[in-house]
């Protein structure tokens, strides 16, 4: 049977915002991210990394830089709480105009946010429920992903989050549910999560704002 999972955005979410990383101690996490993340563990939630990352389509590093920097994240989790992230995700795809430049990765991607590829692969490969799952971020185009694939959408105040809600990032969006950082989302999740199993029609205006 499909189960439900969490989706996490890396930047901004798990990790401080930083703009690209060229190095990777500039990999930081964010307070409180790891034992957020090893409570969905401990819970048996599938928990599972989908991160745009176009540093190698604008030529700023390779891919495997990326796969350090992601080899480096999952070690700082695991480090300070025994935290493990069951997947990981990303499209390091970026099409002119937009400013790819290096191939193969200057070109669309059905991976690339908002668009749903690394949800519906993620799906695929570890068969789970997009209708009772969420994705958390600090983009409206997270939010965006999310109600594109049908799953439930967080946003945290994190990273570019409360650009976001002021207006002044990206677009106008309508998260179902707001919350201060990672931790204070999963703790809403633990809360809320049999309700979100059962298929309830998402609350988006009781729920903005970060009100139970």
């Amino acid at each position: 049977m499909a189960r439900p999972a969490v989706f996490l955005d890396r930047d901004g979410v798990l990790n401080q915002e930083r703009g690209y990383l060229h190095r990777l101690e500039d990999l930081q996490l964010i307070p409180g991210v790891a034992s957020a993340v090893r409570r969905l563990n401990d819970r048996g939630i599938y928990t599972c990394l989908v991160s745009n990352q176009a540093g190698p389509a604008r030529g700023y590093y390779p891919v495997a830089h990326v796969e350090a920097l992601h080899q480096r994240l999952c070690g700082l989790l695991a480090g300070e709480a025994g935290a493990r992230l069951d997947a990981l995700y990303y499209c390091p795809h970026l099409s002119p105009p937009e400013g790819g430049v290096v191939s193969p990765w200057n070109t669309w991607s059905a991976w690339r946010k908002p668009n749903t590829g690394m949800l519906v692969a993620a799906a695929w490969d570890h068969d789970l429920d997009l209708r009772c799952s969420v994705m958390v971020g600090d983009k409206a185009t997270d939010v965006d992903l999310a109600h594109n694939a049908g799953c439930w959408g967080i946003l945290v105040q994190t990273g570019y989050g409360e650009q976001v809600m002021a207006g002044t990032y990206q677009h106008a969006t309508q998260p179902d549910y707001t919350a201060p950082d990672l931790a204070a989302a999963v703790d809403w999740l633990v809360t809320h999560w049999s309700d979100l199993q059962q298929g309830k029609t998402r609350p988006a205006a009781r729920l903005r704002g970060g009100q139970p």
